[in-house]
């Protein structure tokens, strides 16, 4: 029961990213073609995944839905909602990054707990996420570029705004990967 509650919990982050890629596409308006493809991707990606686990925990007699879960994702979603740079900074960059800091630990337990299955499906989400935060690192740089801003300092500013701070572990090599810099990995809120 343990291991189908982490796994409904990561269902349930996957369900939230569908909804989050699309609504970044509806939110925001008069961008490049290039940020709709991207974030309908995102969401073809976020649906895949979805299944793959939704079909997992199903095969560990559970349903999405028998477990709470939490509601961050879209709570950030929503205090984000007028801002592309808040929101590329503190939803892909922040809180979907913390998916590629813990993940290596997640597939870590799943294998020596003998669910290898699992491991495996939660390594290829880990690989996809990369790409997912990588582009909302692009499309973060562009806000800010587009701004005449440093994109470094505005998201170390919009932590300290919204009380954020990077905590450990930080997958340093899938975020550099993702888009970051590492003076973006050290700072959190004060």
């Amino acid at each position: 029961a343990l291991r189908a509650a982490v796994l409904h919990s990561v269902v349930h982050i996957e369900a939230n990213a569908i909804n989050l890629a699309l609504d970044a596409v509806h939110r925001f308006d008069e961008l490049p073609s290039e940020y709709y493809r991207d974030w309908c991707d995102v969401a073809r990606e976020e649906a895949r995944h979805f299944v793959m686990l939704r079909s997992r925990l199903r095969d560990l007699d559970y349903e999405y839905g028998d477990f709470d879960a939490h509601d961050g994702l879209w709570s950030m979603a929503q205090s984000t909602a007028t801002d592309l740079t808040a929101r590329m900074a503190l939803v892909p960059r922040f809180l979907e990054a913390r998916g590629i800091d813990v993940a290596p630990s997640m597939i870590e337990r799943f294998a020596h707990h003998g669910d290898g299955e699992t491991a495996a499906l939660l390594q290829v989400i880990l690989e996809d996420e990369i790409g997912h935060v990588a582009i909302g690192s692009r499309w973060f740089q562009f806000a800010c570029d587009q701004q005449g801003l440093c994109a470094t300092e505005v998201f170390h500013a919009l932590l300290k705004r919204h009380r954020l701070s990077l905590n450990p572990p930080i997958n340093v090599d899938a975020r550099l990967l993702a888009g970051f810099d590492l003076s973006e990995m050290t700072l959190g809120a004060e």
